[in-house]
């Protein structure tokens, strides 16, 4: 088992700050932060969660950081239907209503999908069901022929899009199921995947073919803004938009439903 000096060694080189630096944005000296790092001076909790913020160490690994230094985690993490979490569950349903006729979904940490709106049944009416077992994984499903690729036009793009956004994932992060997913889906270069762009892949332009019409649409993703739980700290809320008026129609003709006979 790592020391807290040496993992917290380890997240200030992964953010390539100096322990000057470091202890400057913390409050501290220097020298009680080359202490901690070396194992000389035992950090408290209160210690341990300020140089964490500042490295910008996720949860889960704050927790890490703390019972290595002997202390009791921190943050909890608990399933999103907990009772705990539930008015944050109803918000999230609540922000999944409100964007139909659009489409939008929730996915956690490894790009499983947690949760979805109506809207996007229509998507997944045309994948094949084994696809579909939990737990769906969103960029498994986005890049297998049988998934949501075989309607994606622009399939390519979208795979550079989640090949740029899972790295800086990682780089920020480390996880090896994760790293595994990337591996077997992304770190191979594809001849269609020369030249493709991701540096506004905030906006996530994307071309899909249903019903033999073309939507096109574009994604953004939101996160919770200062969360205690891991689980709301991992999870993000993918909401796609038309980007035409065409699109616009067609998905709001997708979300309404027929007349009462």
């Amino acid at each position: 088992m790592h020391t807290v000096g040496a993992l917290l060694r380890h997240w200030r080189h992964r953010r390539r700050i100096s322990q000057l630096d470091l202890a400057l944005a913390a409050g501290v000296s220097a020298r009680h932060v080359s202490l901690v790092e070396t194992g000389r001076s035992k950090p408290s909790a209160e210690m341990v969660l300020r140089l964490a913020e500042h490295l910008d160490v996720p949860l889960r690994e704050r927790n890490t950081l703390l019972l290595a230094a002997g202390h009791a985690p921190r943050h909890p993490e608990r399933p999103l239907d907990d009772g705990a979490l539930s008015a944050a569950r109803d918000a999230v349903a609540r922000v999944l209503r409100a964007h139909e006729p659009y489409p939008a979904l929730v996915f956690d940490r490894r790009w499983n999908i947690v949760l979805t709106n109506r809207a996007v049944d229509a998507f997944f009416a045309h994948v094949a069901p084994d696809l579909l077992r939990p737990p769906v994984n969103l960029v498994r499903l986005g890049l297998d022929p049988r998934g949501l690729a075989g309607m994606v036009v622009n399939v390519a793009d979208v795979r550079a899009t989640f090949r740029s956004r899972i790295g800086r994932q990682l780089a920020a992060a480390p996880d090896p199921e994760l790293a595994a997913l990337y591996r077997e889906l992304l770190a191979d270069d594809r001849p269609d995947d020369a030249g493709r762009s991701t540096d506004s892949d905030a906006v996530l332009p994307m071309i899909v073919r249903l019903g033999g019409r073309e939507l096109r649409l574009f994604s953004t993703t939101t996160t919770f803004g200062t969360p205690m739980d891991i689980t709301l700290a991992e999870v993000a809320i993918e909401s796609y938009y038309p980007a035409d008026d065409e699109t616009a129609a067609r998905l709001t003709a997708l979300g309404t439903p027929p007349p009462d006979r």
